[in-house]
């Protein structure tokens, strides 16, 4: 007899690409996922996997199958979300943030979830853009926070709100009693984000688009690490404003602004559409509801004694 058990077995073996993966996946042992895949076999009376194969490779019956057990998990899940009340919806959900959204709202969209849905296993992994889009186009992340860019039809994508970046620097690189042309910033170091990022991809489209060629780029895809360059002068960079400003305030950084300035990075919320079940759907809202990219998780709650230079904390 058909079992679910033996179908998510399946169905993970496929996306995770090994029985291994799967039976991690699965909280299972490696001889217990083998089992599953050979009741299938017998209950269907061909093979799902062809094992002349190196790796877990479908048969085409395997295949035909794993398109009704894809199916078949998709619809449970529905009718669990749909059916079930909040409070004894049990399911994990698969979250996916960038690196800004984790220093700064991710605790509370985590506390929001809990509070809202008490049994459901929230896991949250801190990735780039590029590779949370990946992740939710292979079917790996249930659910992930990104700035905004061109959206398959695939996908359902919620407006969470904008950040306004600005350049920073330390005191005197540049001038602060002007604007100057953005083609200015140029002649600067500049310290950036990889096309890794969706903030890095959108200002190095704008640059371009504005013409500006900048000869010495020190690429980070690390956002604390650019932070912590651009604090030793390495050179200006384009960062979050209202979450640092508390570091132009105590004179750690100063804002040079540009003619045009910087345009704001848009986020955005998105989940599949062939998984737009209630719960991410609710999930979006909360996220909508909670998110505030206004204060760094790790900036100082009080001044400092007099004398004392602010920055960010040691680790």
């Amino acid at each position: 007899m058909l079992t679910f058990k033996q179908v998510e077995a399946l169905y993970w073996i496929v996306q995770l690409g090994s029985f291994e993966a799967a039976a991690s996946k699965l909280n299972a042992s490696q001889s217990a996922i083998s089992k599953r895949v050979q009741e299938l076999e017998s209950t269907f009376e061909f093979e799902v996997f062809d094992r002349s194969k190196r790796t877990a490779r479908l048969t085409d019956k395997g295949e035909e199958l794993f398109h009704y057990a894809k199916e078949l998990l998709e619809r449970r899940d529905e009718i669990v979300e749909r059916v079930s009340a909040k409070e004894v919806l049990v399911r994990r959900l698969r979250l996916g943030v960038t690196e800004l959204t984790a220093l700064t709202w991710l605790p509370r969209l985590i506390s929001a979830i809990k509070q809202a849905y008490p049994k459901v296993i929230v896991e949250a992994e801190v990735e780039l853009s590029a590779t949370l889009r990946e992740r939710l186009e292979a079917n790996t992340i249930d659910f992930i926070v990104v700035p905004s860019a061109a959206v398959s039809e695939r996908f359902v994508s919620t407006h969470i709100a904008s950040v306004e970046n600005a350049w920073l620097c330390v005191p005197g690189m540049a001038p602060t009693a002007r604007s100057i042309p953005l083609s200015e910033i140029a002649q600067f170091p500049m310290l950036t984000q990889g096309n890794l990022s969706g903030t890095g991809m959108t200002y190095g489209r704008f640059l371009v688009e504005h013409g500006v060629s900048v000869p010495k780029v020190f690429a980070s895809n690390n956002l604390l690490a650019q932070i912590g360059l651009t604090l030793s002068g390495m050179g200006v960079s384009y960062l979050p404003k209202a979450c640092l400003n508390y570091l132009v305030t105590d004179g750690s950084l100063q804002e040079i602004r540009t003619r045009p300035a910087l345009p704001p990075i848009e986020y955005v919320a998105l989940y599949r559409a062939d998984h737009a079940y209630s719960l991410n759907a609710e999930i979006a809202k909360l996220a909508a509801e909670h998110c505030d990219f206004s204060h760094l998780l790790l900036a100082p709650q009080s001044r400092n004694p007099p004398g004392r230079r602010r920055g960010i904390p040691a680790t």
